[in-house]
């Protein structure tokens, strides 16, 4: 079986910046967590990318690179080729043939480098070629990045695939089309910008790189199947455990320089992606970005909104202007309070913001918020066979819903008995749904702990 050996998983300047002092350069200097240059080693012979850092990445690995047969460039970027490595192979005594293959410029880059009895052939290639070459079979995908830049379509000798794409953008149309249905064994798909998206340059981050994954799961190219490794990685990302937890979110893995990966087979059994996520957090935590994020890799997601709208209050719609503006242009939105028929037929992805506003909606219903209506029992039995109701749909529901609530069990006594019964009955709903959800998160401050 095929293997890719990680050679590199960091951006140009690798992660940590050693010219940083922010808090991802310092913790991951801490903790020993060194990414280099982004390259990587197929089966001992093929080299994808050759950056200044790459011969010394593969004395760390334990591994020599006087078998490589085969270059594959990305583009011409410095840190992605350094022809200097042909001139020390030469001085080596290496004999045996090479063949440096990519995009024009990448390859010229190297002609003053080879003396004229050195056995390497620099051969051009465009986006679109089909290559056959040493029992692997070759597609050159067009990038979308500042210089032209192919993305490497291999099938091995073994019939495994893979797809090294790095560095690029969301991928252009025509790109699409020509991985469609290609099923990859493994994808090794650039995420270098992490939180920082107004990045402004034809890179992926935390926001762009599940978009990919769901055009090209669209596409056919990536199926359950699929395994799916985060490389170029900058300091832009979250510590390395908070950047795993959210790359799991949309089916991605993160790994360390020096990995090694089988092609055709996945690091272990995959882990169940939950059905039902419940998200809860105080004003301002962060709980909603956090919920979009956990269903970013869904190209069809149905939003639901059950804040309704408000007669003659800019600074509501404000803020469900901005709510708006952060979903992805495929998703749908639906401005409703009654989840039940949404939860029990069968559809796309559901994401629902807020259920403190529902229990609000349920209590207004019931007539509840007079103390005397609550103890008369008409009013609590209306709101408990509503609230019933939503715990039996959830428990059975067949879509992936994320919900978003409140947590208001942490702040003082509210001073008024409607407050009262707003807070206590919020907590029983959370705590009732929290306990039918594979998944349940906590968020303050912008930082998410997972609680199940």
């Amino acid at each position: 079986m095929s293997e890719l050996l990680l050679l590199g998983t960091g951006s140009a300047d690798g992660w940590p910046n050693p010219f940083c002092r922010c808090a991802a350069c310092l913790g991951a200097a801490d903790a020993g967590v060194v990414r280099g240059q982004s390259a990587a080693l197929l089966d001992g012979t093929v080299l994808l990318d050759c950056g200044p850092e790459v011969p010394r990445a593969a004395v760390r690995a334990g591994v020599d690179l006087a078998g490589v047969r085969l270059v594959l460039l990305t583009h011409s970027h410095p840190d992605h080729t350094s022809p200097a490595a042909l001139l020390w192979r030469s001085w080596a005594g290496t004999r045996e043939p090479l063949l440096v293959l990519g995009p024009a410029d990448a390859v010229e880059a190297h002609a003053d480098w080879v003396g004229p009895d050195d056995p390497v052939t620099l051969r051009p290639v465009q986006a679109g070629e089909e290559i056959e070459l040493l029992g692997y079979r070759l597609r050159a995908v067009a990038g979308s990045h500042e210089v032209p830049t192919l993305l490497w379509d291999v099938t091995c000798p073994d019939g495994t695939r893979l797809l090294y794409a790095t560095d690029t953008g969301p991928l252009p149309v025509a790109s699409l089309q020509q991985v469609r249905g290609r099923a990859y064994d493994l994808l090794v798909l650039e995420e270098t910008f992490g939180d920082l998206t107004d990045h402004g340059t034809r890179h992926l981050d935390l926001v762009t790189f599940p978009a990919q994954l769901a055009a090209l799961r669209s596409a056919g190219a990536v199926t359950p199947g699929t395994r799916v490794v985060a490389t170029h990685l900058s300091h832009h990302n979250p510590p390395t455990a908070v950047l795993a937890d959210r790359l799991a979110a949309c089916g991605a893995e993160v790994h360390p320089d020096g990995s090694l990966l089988a092609v055709g087979a996945p690091a272990g059994p995959p882990s169940p992606r939950p059905r039902r996520t419940l998200v809860l957090g105080g004003a301002r935590s962060g709980k909603s970005t956090h919920a979009e994020r956990l269903l970013a890799d869904h190209d069809d997601v149905v939003y639901v909104a059950t804040a309704g709208r408000r007669e003659a209050d800019p600074d509501w719609d404000a803020r469900v202007a901005l709510h708006r503006s952060r979903r992805p242009p495929g998703w749908t939105t639906l401005e409703t309070t009654d989840l039940v028929p949404l939860l029990d037929r069968p559809g796309p992805a559901l994401l629902v913001d807020c259920l403190a506003l529902w229990c609000t909606d349920a209590l207004d219903a019931a007539g509840a918020w007079e103390p005397e209506a609550w103890r008369d029992g008409d009013a609590e039995r209306a709101y408990r066979d509503r609230v019933a109701e939503l715990l039996r749909a959830w428990a059975a529901t067949g879509r992936r819903v994320v919900a978003v609530s409140n947590e208001v069990g942490s702040g003082v006594v509210p001073a008024t008995w409607s407050g009262r019964l707003f807070r206590d009955e919020l907590g029983r709903l959370n705590a009732a749904l929290a306990a039918a959800s594979e998944q349940v998160d906590l968020v303050v401050a912008g930082t998410v702990q997972r609680l199940r």
